[in-house]
């Protein structure tokens, strides 16, 4: 800043201008400018660090200051700072350190008040430290707002990357078998030729089809070991190498998948002329394959069909925002749908101890479902890249009210930290992973239903209990 600027700044001139001092007498501003000290930065010096010791507060009055702040691994730019704004640490203001990082916009110039002046402030100036104690509660609740919205864009990344994970897999299978069956019906006309000069009686043919339709209701059964298969596809193999039938391995899977053993084998060279036992059994494995693959995409869909409808439950996004009388235990089940994908990539064992006649409460759902999430992710989180993770749901009725427990074995909350864990933007999580803001929120909703929500924490055991009146 070049020292003619400097001449011209008049501190109690420009003070007056501060839109919030409009009615502050001139006597105390005389006050403040007598104080404070002038700050002068270039364009894009930084002002600040995140991490930085707050020691005071300041007023812009030329130029600006750009705040950005990182989460979830990127900066985010969280506006500026105009000319005649405010902004630091206030009287009665708990902040001790900046939270992001603050950038000169052009030629800056500040003026700045340290805070070991603020008992003096607060005692000789009541209209200034009002003022700034109305800006202090206006912008912890913008600043609280945007970080809650931030909160909520950060869940919903987390579970669309979920959703997107869990239907990777029903989606490719659906393709897959598909473009299989498309293959496997290709054939059909070829293999129709052969079909229709097999020579069989009635009685023969409905042997055939009763043992493949046999086969088909019987796949259901407990799948075969790798050992118990491999033994199956030997023997198979062997047979069909003896009755000189070609192509004998795309016949060999199949036939062990559904049941077909050497005994069938016999059965069906019996019932059949030597000349056609190649083509009855190339047709029995096109059925059978056939049967496979449908039901392959008949479970893939199915699979769609439940996360979506578990998105639906979860989100209650065709449903009025008012109380509903609802089973607590779909909204819990829908929130650990939404969470799969984080229990199976951390090994983690789900057990649930639901009280099979729990009564059904009056709750605000999406609401509900935000506080099933929020402690749910952070147990999971917490035991992270952890052996025999475990985490347990419980629930249970208590007179009039429902109890929900959420128990991990993670490594517990320390003890000195424990009474902190609900305080806004309080949070043990690494820079980008959380905001501080997910379990004052639960607590804020539980209230909301005239409910309480509590906390109990050694090494290895965390348990969360969720109590709210039924009605």
């Amino acid at each position: 800043m070049n020292t003619s600027t400097l001449e011209r700044i008049n501190t109690l001139e420009e003070l007056k201008l501060v839109p919030e001092f409009k009615s502050v007498p001139e006597d105390q501003l005389l006050w403040l400018s007598e104080k404070g000290v002038i700050r002068t930065f270039k364009d894009g010096d930084k002002v600040f660090a995140k991490g930085d010791e707050i020691m005071g507060f300041q007023i812009v009055f030329r130029g600006g200051v750009n705040l950005k702040y990182v989460q979830a691994g990127s900066q985010r730019d969280m506006g500026t700072y105009e000319p005649r704004e405010i902004l630091g640490r206030l009287p009665y203001s708990r902040m001790k350190a900046a939270a992001g990082e603050g950038f000169a916009v052009g030629e800056t110039i500040l003026f700045f008040l340290h805070r070991d002046l603020f008992p003096e402030l607060v005692s000789h100036c009541y209209e200034i430290t009002e003022v700034l104690v109305h800006n202090m509660t206006d912008r912890v609740r913008d600043f609280t707002k945007l970080q809650q919205q931030n909160d909520k864009m950060m869940s919903l990344g987390k579970l669309s990357a979920g959703l997107a994970h869990e239907l990777n897999n029903p989606s490719a299978a659906i393709v897959r078998s598909a473009h299989e069956l498309k293959r496997l019906l290709s054939n059909v006309p070829e293999n129709f030729k052969a079909v229709i000069n097999i020579r069989a009686s009635n009685e023969e043919v409905d042997k055939l089809n009763n043992l493949v339709s046999g086969k088909i209701d019987a796949c259901q059964m407990k799948p075969l070991s790798l050992k118990e298969k491999t033994e199956v596809e030997d023997e198979i193999t062997a047979w069909l190498g003896e009755n000189n039938i070609n192509d004998a391995y795309e016949l060999v899977e199949t036939f062990a998948d559904f049941g077909i053993r050497k005994g069938d084998l016999e059965d069906v060279k019996s019932w059949t002329r030597s000349e056609d036992i190649p083509t009855v059994l190339g047709w029995v494995n096109q059925v059978l394959n056939t049967e496979k693959l449908i039901s392959d995409i008949e479970e893939a869909a199915k699979r769609i069909n439940t996360l979506v409808t578990s998105v639906k439950g979860y989100t209650h996004m065709d449903q009025a925002p008012e109380k509903q009388v609802v089973d607590v235990h779909l909204g819990i089940r829908n929130t650990l749908t939404m969470l799969n994908h984080k229990l199976k990539r951390n090994n983690i064992k789900l057990i649930e101890s639901f009280q099979t006649d729990l009564p059904q409460a009056k709750i605000f759902v999406s609401e509900m479902n935000q506080v099933w999430t929020n402690i749910i992710d952070n147990a999971i989180d917490a035991m992270e890249d952890r052996p025999n993770s475990t985490l347990e749901i419980k629930t249970e009725k208590d007179r009039e009210f429902i109890i929900v427990r959420v128990i991990d074995n993670g490594p517990g909350i320390p003890k000195d930290i424990v009474d902190k864990i609900f305080d806004p933007f309080f949070t043990t999580k690494a820079v980008g992973k959380g905001t501080g803001l997910g379990l004052e929120v639960v607590q804020q909703i539980i209230a909301q239903h005239n409910g309480k929500v509590t906390v109990k924490s050694e090494p290895g055991r965390t348990e969360f209990e969720i109590c709210f009146p039924i009605g």
